[in-house]
């Protein structure tokens, strides 16, 4: 597909995304619900078109081609994506239950249940290709210099006793001795037949056309009885009764659509080199151009606000600290009263904290009595809390920590990219102002610290010139130095505990991971082989007061959701339940952890299988 289409989709995608904030994000506080269908109904509707914009958006990210909106789709990406695990744990603490059912919804948003499917995020290999490469080349080095094969699947041997084995001997003998009797009386029968043939002929021949019709109605027999064995073994295939042969040829459709996105994908890494690299060009421009005009412009901005200071108040303000945010604080539009009222307020805080540290001591007696009697006081206000608490019952929606990055990804979208003229940008390379504008805020930083340092100095020389104000930090100085000796001290005590790897490097300890059994290689499994097909019925025997049996579609989405998804990015992960495989002595778990291992990992991991610790059932 061209740039246009995946323009489009953006576009489409960033409109039903804001229409669902527009409802997560109301302008008045919804009130607590108490109907749990209703609360349901709400979350599961929220979830089905999350995940269709997550299907979009992982499809867009895969292929677009422009370096800076990327960074827009991958932002908003890993945002629906971790709001999609906090809508399936909130339906989980609803219904207490990991399976959920969308019949309902699935015909009131006219999808199929195909559309429910939960994508693999197609980054997570082609990213980190080089490095999972890489990691493979060397754990098939370790594991061949320790002797060690790869792993093979577990062959399950079952014992049988001694008759059974004894019957299955004789049964396996009589056929055979059937079928080598049934083949020898066959071969006896056909020298009969050519023996009587013979002797009935006594060399007569068939003219040429009872021999071609003769050819012919074996020739057609035998291309009927092929050709009716194809379409049926297709019409199986079509309806699902057989599953699909291994080797399918590809057809010319797909092996082009396959060769257009491997070049996209080779655009995209070409861009992103060019873009990286010009990002350093254009700070050093920037700095060069435009930093000495910044950094002129900040000393007569900081100086004005002296004077102006100074003609307020009459004397010189004290420069705010780095923690304060330096020179930050002063251009926030506030007038000089103000600024220095501020300052004044944070200094008498300052003080009066260092006084109650000193005080604690003294009065600890009298805060008890305090206390004591504050208590009696307060059994008045908790009986006005218990009211506050019975008429909020209900079910409120717990915060999220992913909507923020979903409404930032959506404004950067309409305020930069939306109404963009690209009508020029046809190869979709990165815009050079854009990043102008980055790396100005950047430049403008480092020059603001820079500036800082100077205008401190330039302060306290006025204050000493014009005031006569001398500095009086000279004695504080002596104490600060005992109090840091003795916090050297204690961190000298806290860093006598040894690592007990500072001499190994991180290859040894693979190395010693994968010869002690911890890491082994994952088979190459992909999550699509896992086939099951949905539950139509799910509920409609719910509400029969009927719990379905979960279906293997379910099995193979819960996969996708606690065990692949939140590998994404580390802040997925304490959103996601623990995800534990269990099965019985021959079922699919020996498939569904290696499709874990193989679909994911992020650089920063460590490889390889989840290892089966949960002893099987059954």
């Amino acid at each position: 597909m061209s740039h246009s289409t995946y323009g489009t989709m953006w576009a489409e995608a960033q409109e039903a995304l804001q229409a669902i904030l527009e409802e997560e994000l109301p302008a008045v506080p919804p009130r607590p619900r108490k109907d749990r269908l209703l609360v349901f109904q709400s979350l599961a509707t929220f979830y089905v078109k999350y995940l269709q914009i997550l299907r979009s958006l992982e499809a867009i990210y895969d292929q677009m081609v422009h370096p800076q909106k990327r960074l827009v789709v991958r932002h908003v990406l890993d945002g629906v994506t971790g709001r999609l695990l906090e809508l399936k744990n909130e339906m989980v603490e609803l219904e207490f239950s990991e399976f959920h059912y969308y019949d309902d919804i699935l015909q009131d948003l006219k999808l199929t249940p195909g559309d429910l499917e939960v994508p693999i995020p197609r980054y997570f290999l082609s990213e980190k290709l080089r490095v999972l490469r890489e990691r493979e080349k060397l754990l098939a080095q370790i594991l061949a210099r320790g002797g060690q094969l790869e792993p093979k699947p577990e062959a399950r041997v079952r014992t049988v006793s001694m008759e059974e084995s004894v019957r299955l001997v004789q049964v396996s003998e009589r056929a055979r001795q059937g079928r080598l009797r049934a083949s020898f009386m066959k071969e006896i029968r056909r020298e009969e037949e050519r023996y009587h043939q013979s002797r009935n002929c006594n060399g007569c021949t068939l003219d040429y056309n009872a021999a071609a019709t003769r050819i012919q109605k074996v020739w057609l027999g035998y291309s009927t009885r092929k050709r009716i064995k194809k379409e049926r073994l297709e019409e199986m295939v079509f309806l699902g009764m057989l599953p699909p042969p291994q080797q399918v040829k590809q057809s010319v459709a797909q092996e082009r659509m396959e060769q257009v996105e491997g070049g996209r994908r080779l655009v995209q890494d070409q861009h992103e080199e060019d873009f990286q690299q010009a990002k350093d060009k254009i700070k050093d421009s920037v700095r060069e151009v435009e930093g000495p005009d910044m950094q002129q412009t900040l000393q007569e901005q900081i100086r004005q606000w002296f004077i102006e200071c100074r003609d307020a108040t009459g004397k010189f303000p004290d420069y705010p600290s780095v923690d304060d945010g330096g020179s930050l604080v002063i251009f926030a539009q506030k007038t000089p009263e103000q600024l220095a009222a501020e300052l004044a307020a944070k200094e008498e805080e300052k003080e009066k904290r260092k006084k109650k540290k000193g005080e604690k001591g003294k009065s600890s007696g009298k805060e008890g009595k305090e206390k004591k009697k504050d208590g009696k006081g307060k059994g008045k206000g908790k009986k006005s809390d218990a009211d506050a608490e019975e008429e909020e019952q209900g079910w409120k929606m717990a915060p999220s920590s992913f909507l923020p990055a979903m409404v930032e990804g959506s404004k950067t979208y309409k305020e930069v990219w939306q109404l963009r003229d690209e009508s020029q940008n046809f190869t979709q390379t990165f815009d050079a102002q854009l990043v102008r504008e980055e790396k100005r805020v950047e430049v403008e930083e480092e020059v603001r610290v820079q500036v800082d340092e100077l205008m401190r100095q330039e302060l306290k020389n006025l204050k000493i010139a014009v005031d006569r104000v001398k500095d009086k930090k000279k004695k504080k100085g002596k104490k600060s130095s005992k109090k840091k000796k003795k916090k050297g001290k204690s961190s000298k005590k806290k860093r006598r505990e040894k690592d007990q790897t500072s001499d190994r490097t991180i290859e040894s300890l693979y190395e010693e991971l994968v010869l002690g059994g911890f890491l082994i290689k994952p088979m190459n499994v992909k999550l699509s082989e896992y086939i099951g097909e949905y539950s139509y019925l799910g509920t409609t025997l719910r509400q029969a007061d009927i719990e379905p049996m979960p279906s293997l579609s379910d099995v193979r989405q819960l996969v996708a959701l606690y065990g692949i998804l939140p590998l994404a990015k580390a802040a997925l992960i304490c959103h996601t339940a623990y995800a534990s495989f269990t099965r019985r002595r021959i079922s699919a778990r020996v498939g569904s952890a290696p499709v874990s291992a193989h679909r994911t990992i992020e650089a920063g991991r460590i490889g390889g299988l989840w290892e089966r610790t949960v002893p099987a059932c059954g």
